[in-house]
Order: structure tokens, then C-alpha cells, then sequence
């Protein structure tokens, strides 16, 4: 990030303009102090990739595929083991007398641990590396399942989804922050699609996989294979998935300061630049911090272009090693750990961070009523559906979750481009909200008509069509709500989910408690009723967010620059 940029007056986090013409592809960019570097179409590349061969921005197609492979396979694996104990519900009352009320407190402490353990994952992250926090949660995966697979009490079928909720932190903040590494941002609704497509095939399809295992093989076997694939995956994550974290300011020199490799040289020039930067203040001058000392900086620059030129690839061993320490550890880094987590509780003043956890965390919550809705209702008259054919209704909210997913992913990305062509370039990213307001109708009347049919026993299209529009929503929102955050914080990318997840999950908690009191009290239709009103109330927190939502993201400003120095190692 351009930090000299950022103390300007104008500055305001997330709004960038990404084109630049043709003819000033030799003009020295306003991001970096080198000249801008563009696509084909001539967006801006944002971030800024480097000129090493080790930067994931430079990866291969391969490379990123692999990766970006690995990582949704993740999320949706780690969505699905964190959905599948419902199958066996019923098998653990029937055999061991386990209450539906304790496996219902098992499934809120699973919501809980899977939003606090973002917290607790995402200073190491930033501190010891990304891989490490994937191998701890795959663990933590793989413990979990097994403990599940012998539960023979209570307390067995509660704690052990603690675990199984540590593993899906990962996918919660750590994989949007290993997409943001190797992939441009313009590029990053697209890519969201897929993330949130893992998400749903995990989360929609797990509770019909397992119901299929429990019927076949036994309710044990729901838990062991979700341990064989989880241990699989964390060892192929162990000798497969590459670090993506990398330290681009050493390669990019930015106006407050020109890192390079060269301490004595480094030291020298931030001197350079301190007095030069007191004189031009002094003098009432604003903008960019340029050194008056141009020879010096040219010297400087060409050594440092001829050490980089001569870097080569890391070695494949260092590419996949457990820890890879921030170059800006110190020690242990056990105080910088300290100061990162109480900090990292700040971003919950960000308003983008409170809209993008309350849309996607409600998205959960409505999860939560229609399964139970569906577990309670239809076998009884006059549906009498089978065990098999209730968790076959989730196939039409897959469907809905994909059609979403396009539309506020992949369509997102063409759109914002659209716009910020017609806006001389400048992106801003309330763009991203626009194509909710087809979601603001669509999701409530999806509700209405899955849970007032349900209770009326309207047609089986009309359910099957609320299924699928309560799916989009979920594409939707879930896409949109999280690109949104990414493209108004763009350097703090795991901190602001953290804040989304802790949102998102301590919401699901809520509501896994009291839906079933819920619904019992007031009744299915007059439940589902207030929840299409709260889905229309909450979606419509984005016409807000479109008239003063660059307004909050100016007044983040200095939180925003406290969390990137921080990121950057610089605080």
C-alpha cells in the first residue's frame, strides 16, 4: 500500500481507480514509485505484483490453480464435517439416550469455536505463516471426527464438535486471505464464487452424504470418514499447499520509505527521507513524499533491481515448510501475538465489517430453521417424505446457492468494471452492493414461500422454489458481502474477516438456541413471516451503505493504517 498516498487528505480506504491509458504506461505509478503495472484490458494490477519470482502474484496458472484447488476443497470439506452430525442424531438417542437438546447445544458450541478460533489463528498467521494455521485446523478436523465417531455420551457429542468447529476457522479468514495473496482484485468476486460454492456444496450436500453413510454403514462411519478425508487432506495440504505469505515492500518501494536488502543502505535513506519529509511539511507542502536526493535513490533502485533480477525460485522444501517467519518476527514474537489479538478487536468499529457479518451470519441463521423445518415437517402428513428424500430438498437450495453465486460473483466482477469506466476509472466498492437489490426480493419471498407452504401444505413447487430462492440468497449475500470487505480494506483482509466471522457464527449460535422455541411458540408461518422481514431489513442496510458508506470508510482511515502497519510488521 502506498502509505505516503494514504496520509493525504483525499485518501479514503478502498476507492482506487483501476485503468490507466496506454499512453502514460510510462508514468511512475501512484501506488508504488515504479511505473504502473496493467492488464491486457488496462486495469491496474492492485496489489502491485513485484519483479520476484517467489512473489504468488507472479505464480503460474498452474500454480494458482493447484492452490486456489486446495483451498476450496478445504472449505467445502471443512463445511461438510461441520454439517454432518445431524444424521446421526438420531441413532445416538435411540442407542445412548443423547438428547436432541444436547446434540443442539453441541451444534451452538461448534458455531462458537468456529468464529473465536479466527481470532486466535489470525495473528499467527500473519506472524509464523498461512500453512500452519491450515495443518492446526485439519488437526483439530481430524480429531474431532474420530472423537464423534466413538461418542457414547453426552458430553462426547458436545465437545467434540468444538473441534470440528476449530477446523472450519481456517476457511472462515485464513483461505480469503491466501485468495487475496496470489489473485489481482478486480479478480477477487470471481474467485469469492468459487469460495462460496465450496461453502454450499459443503454445507448442502454434507447433511445427504451423511444421511447416505448412516443408512449404509452405520451412524459411526459418518464421523470416521470424515476423518480419513480430513486426514488425507492435511497431508496432502503438509507436502502440497505452498506459502503465500511474501513481503512485497522489500521488492516495491513505496514514498514513506524504500525497503531494500541492504540495512546500511536502508537506514541511510530513511534518514533521507525523514528530514526531506519535515522540510517539505515545514514549508506547507502536501502529497507525496518524494527524496530530493534523486541520484542516491536511482542508486539504490538499480542495486536493488540487479539483486532482485538474480533471485531465484525458493526451493521446494522452503516453500512448504511448517513455519515461515514474518521477517519482522521478533524472537518468539509471543509480544507481538499479544498486541496483534487485542488490536485485531478493533475492526469491529468498521461498519462495512458489521453489514458484511450481519448479512452473511443471518444467511446462517435461516440455514438453521429451514433444516430443522425440513426435519420436523415433512416426515409427517401429508408429505411423509422418506429420511432420504428430506435431504434430497437440499439439492434445490444447491441449485439456488449456485445461480447466487454467479450472479454476485462472477457478474459482480464485469459490473464493477462497468461502472468504474463510466466513472473515469474510480472503483468504489459500494459498487459491489448493486446486484443485492434483486437479492432484497428474491431471499424473503424465497422464506415466505418455503415456510408458510410448509405449514399450509401449499404445492411442492412452491416449496421447492422458496428452497431455491432462500439458496440464492445465501450465493448472494455470502459473495457479495464478503468482496464488499475485501475491496473496502483491501490490506486487512484477515482481520475484517475475522470481525465477519465472530459476527456471523455468534449470530448462527443465537439462533441454533432458540429456533426450536421459536417455532413451537409462535408457529411455523408467523416464524418465517418475521424472518422474510428481517432478511428485507438487513439486505436493505446497503441503500445506508450506498449514500454514506465512503463517508465511514474516510473516518476509518486511521484505524485502517493502524492495522496495515501492524500486517506490515511496522507496528
Amino acid at each position: 500500500m502506498n502509505v505516503a498516498h494514504a496520509e493525504d487528505d483525499d485518501f479514503v480506504p478502498g476507492t482506487t481507480n483501476i485503468f490507466i491509458s496506454k499512453d502514460t504506461e510510462s508514468v511512475e505509478s501512484t501506488y508504488t514509485d515504479r511505473p504502473t503495472k496493467r492488464n491486457e484490458k488496462g486495469i491496474i494490477l492492485l496489489p502491485q505484483p513485484s519483479d520476484s519470482p517467489n512473489d504468488p502474484l507472479n505464480w503460474s496458472t498452474r500454480r494458482k490453480i493447484w492452490h486456489f484447488f486446495l483451498l476450496a476443497f478445504i472449505t467445502g470439506l471443512t463445511a461438510a464435517i461441520s454439517n454432518d452430525a445431524g444424521a446421526s442424531q438420531d441413532s445416538l438417542n435411540a442407542i445412548y439416550g443423547i438428547s436432541y437438546d444436547a446434540m443442539n447445544t453441541g451444534a451452538g458450541v461448534l458455531f462458537l469455536f468456529i468464529g473465536w478460533s479466527c481470532i486466535f489463528f489470525a495473528p499467527a498467521s500473519s506472524l509464523y505463516g498461512r500453512r500452519i494455521t491450515y495443518i492446526i485446523c485439519l488437526l483439530s478436523g481430524c480429531l474431532g471426527s474420530i472423537w464423534f465417531a466413538v461418542s457414547r455420551k453426552t458430553a462426547d457429542t458436545i465437545w467434540s464438535q468444538a473441534f470440528v468447529g476449530m477446523s472450519e476457522a481456517c476457511a472462515e479468514a485464513q483461505v480469503q486471505q491466501s485468495l487475496s495473496d496470489i489473485f489481482f482484485q478486480h479478480q477477487l468476486g470471481s474467485v469469492l464464487t468459487v469460495y462460496i460454492l465450496a461453502t454450499s456444496v459443503g454445507s448442502f450436500l454434507a447433511p445427504l452424504i451423511a444421511h447416505i453413510i448412516s443408512e449404509n454403514q452405520s451412524f459411526r462411519w459418518v464421523g470416521w470418514w470424515g476423518a480419513i478425508i480430513t486426514g488425507i487432506t492435511l497431508i496432502v495440504v503438509i507436502f502440497g499447499c505452498e506459502e503465500t505469505v511474501f513481503d512485497r515492500s522489500k521488492y516495491i518501494n513505496v514514498y514513506q520509505s524504500f525497503t531494500v536488502n541492504e540495512g546500511e543502505s536502508n537506514d541511510l535513506l530513511q534518514k533521507e527521507k525523514k528530514e526531506d519529509t519535515e522540510k517539505e511539511r515545514s514549508n506547507g507542502t502536501s502529497g507525496f513524499i518524494v527524496t530530493k536526493d534523486h541520484t542516491r535513490e536511482a542508486e539504490i533502485r538499480e542495486a536493488h533491481s540487479d539483486a532482485v533480477s538474480k533471485e531465484e525460485k525458493s526451493s521446494y522444501l522452503k516453500r512448504i515448510a511448517l513455519i515461515t517467519p514474518a521477517s519482522y518476527l521478533r524472537g518468539f514474537g509471543v509480544k507481538q501475538y499479544c498486541t496483534r489479538f487485542l488490536v485485531y478487536f478493533k475492526v469491529f468499529t468498521l461498519p462495512a465489517v458489521w453489514l458484511s457479518g450481519l448479512l452473511w451470519g443471518l444467511q446462517d441463521a435461516y440455514m438453521t430453521f429451514f433444516l430443522t423445518t425440513q426435519d420436523t415437517y415433512f416426515p409427517k402428513k401429508p408429505w411423509n417424505y422418506s429420511e432420504t428424500q428430506v435431504a434430497l430438498m437440499n439439492v434445490a437450495t444447491l441449485i439456488g446457492a449456485i445461480i447466487g453465486c454467479f450472479m454476485s460473483g462472477i457478474m459482480s466482477d464485469k459490473h464493477v468494471i462497468w461502472l468504474a469506466r463510466r466513472r473515469n476509472g474510480v472503483l468504489e466498492p459500494e459498487y459491489r452492493l448493486w446486484l443485492l437489490f434483486i437479492t432484497l426480493f428474491i431471499s424473503p419471498v424465497g422464506l415466505i414461500l418455503f415456510g408458510v407452504g410448509a405449514d399450509k401444505s401449499w404445492s411442492p413447487i412452491a416449496i421447492y422454489a422458496g428452497l431455491a430462492f432462500i439458496g440464492y440468497g445465501w450465493g448472494s449475500v455470502g459473495d457479495t458481502a464478503m468482496s464488499y470487505l475485501m475491496d473496502s480494506y483491501p490490506e486487512i483482509v484477515i482481520q475484517g474477516m475475522v470481525g465477519v466471522s465472530i459476527i456471523n457464527n455468534t449470530l448462527a449460535c443465537i439462533f441454533t438456541f432458540v429456533c426450536s422455541h421459536w417455532l413451537d411458540s409462535a408457529g411455523t408461518a408467523n416464524t418465517y413471516i418475521a424472518l422474510a422481514v428481517i432478511d428485507f431489513v438487513s439486505i436493505a442496510f446497503i441503500i445506508p451503505s450506498f449514500i454514506w458508506g465512503k463517508t465511514w470508510r474516510r473516518k476509518t482511515k486511521r484505524l485502517y493504517l493502524e492495522l496495515v502497519e501492524l500486517t506490515q510488521g511496522m507496528g
